[in-house]
């Protein structure tokens, strides 16, 4: 019996939107078997000086600062503690942090990064956001650790850790 061509796209259709609604969420996978690295205590954190750590592996680095005030997603006692990928999403170079400005500035083609804002692109060649680093705050011991990453690191497919 032939098929018709609206039958056959109905049920490719169909077919496409069931794979989409059961399919896990992008990086799911990821996510669960992202590592707990403990960055510090939120204490032997000053204001405007990055602490250097990597992050979900050695081949990642990235930096933990303590803002001059609190910022939507910070940990810590006064909610001001924030950490990002090092590498620019642009060409992978590593950013440095202007404590005066509080931005994270690429010296390879000159991004610059809101480290206030998520990591957001003010200007330059970049077009996605600095991958900030998930980080938990434990009152208790005072440890700021890192749980996981927003956004894609630089030359990678996945955040997962590397061997």
């Amino acid at each position: 019996m032939p098929v018709s061509r609206r039958n056959f796209l109905g049920s490719a259709g169909a077919l496409a939107a069931l794979e989409l609604a059961t399919a896990p969420r992008p990086g799911a996978a990821a996510e669960a078997a992202s590592p707990s690295i403990k960055v510090g205590r939120a204490k032997a954190f000053k204001v405007g000086v990055p602490v250097q750590f990597s992050y979900p592996d050695a081949a990642a680095p990235a930096l933990a600062i303590k803002l001059s005030g609190p910022v939507p997603g910070g940990v810590g006692p006064a909610h001001d503690i924030v950490a990002y990928s090092q590498l620019c999403v642009h060409k992978g170079c590593p950013v440095n942090f202007n404590a005066q400005r509080e931005v994270f500035m690429c010296p390879c083609h000159f991004t610059t990064y809101d480290a206030e804002l998520s990591g957001q692109v003010i200007i330059g060649h970049a077009t996605t956001n600095l991958p900030r680093i998930r980080l938990t705050y434990d009152a208790a011991s005072d440890v700021v650790t890192a749980v996981g990453v927003d956004g894609l690191i630089y030359g990678r497919v996945n955040n997962k850790r590397m061997a």
